[in-house]
């Protein structure tokens, strides 16, 4: 199995450690947020990785090298402008293959086993993604879906459903038919492919367990309390 890595956002909300460091590769508990995400993939037997970029792209390329340091073969998949997750995925598309592909993000922290997660819960035939799900963090209560019978769900603002609502994680398992209706070169979010395909039950959905680290790091503060939980005392 291939991966991608996400690592093409501005970071506007990183500012001002993200005008000078691509947020990916901004420090924490002693190495980039970028390679605890590509020692994770390795770990999980996935040697072959493919990271989009834009903003200060080269001091990724720069940083990172051939991926050989790290044990495993990283491409790179250059934008002029960030596509966003969408578009930078299908304009990687010619570098990931056929075959399912997991997509992670750069500037997410999550201790999980990426083996494990991707032996509990394989893609179903019928199924063109499967994302994996926290409990909503303090800066984003009101979730975003779903999760019923294995399947994810689109929740309204005055859904009264008791089902509890969830948040995307930032990573997932992908088809390539997932991106057919996106042009190469098309700047375009993830979320409107999923609200298209989620009614018709096409977009599987899995809930990482409670006791997993997890931290989309947007602030610098947000930074600095996850470095200083992870280094030693």
């Amino acid at each position: 199995m291939k991966a991608m890595i996400l690592a093409a956002g501005r970071g506007e909300r990183m500012r001002p450690l993200s005008d000078h460091t691509p947020k990916p590769l901004l420090p924490v508990g002693g190495k980039p947020l970028i390679v605890w995400q590509i020692e994770r993939l390795a770990s999980a037997g996935i040697r072959n990785i493919v990271i989009n970029h834009a903003h200060l792209g080269a001091q990724i390329e720069s940083a990172l090298g051939d991926g050989a340091q790290f044990g495993v073969q990283i491409t790179y998949s250059p934008e002029t402008e960030a596509l966003e997750t969408a578009g930078g995925i299908r304009q990687a598309l010619p570098l990931l293959g056929d075959a399912p592909f997991l997509v992670v993000s750069g500037d997410v922290y999550c201790d999980c086993d990426y083996r494990q997660l991707l032996e509990q819960t394989p893609l179903a035939e019928d199924a063109l993604a499967c994302l994996w799900m926290v409990d909503n963090p303090a800066w984003h209560v009101a979730g975003d879906f779903v999760l019923r019978e294995g399947r994810l769900q689109l929740v309204s603002a005055d859904d009264t459903t008791d089902a509890p609502r969830l948040t995307y994680a930032n990573f997932g398992l992908f088809r390539a038919a997932l991106f057919a209706t996106v042009a190469p070169g098309q700047k375009l979010p993830l979320r409107p492919l999923l609200d298209a395909l989620m009614p018709a039950g096409r977009i599987q959905g899995a809930r990482l367990d409670a006791a997993t680290l997890w931290e989309n790091l947007g602030t610098p503060a947000q930074l600095a309390a996850l470095d200083a939980r992870l280094r030693p005392a």
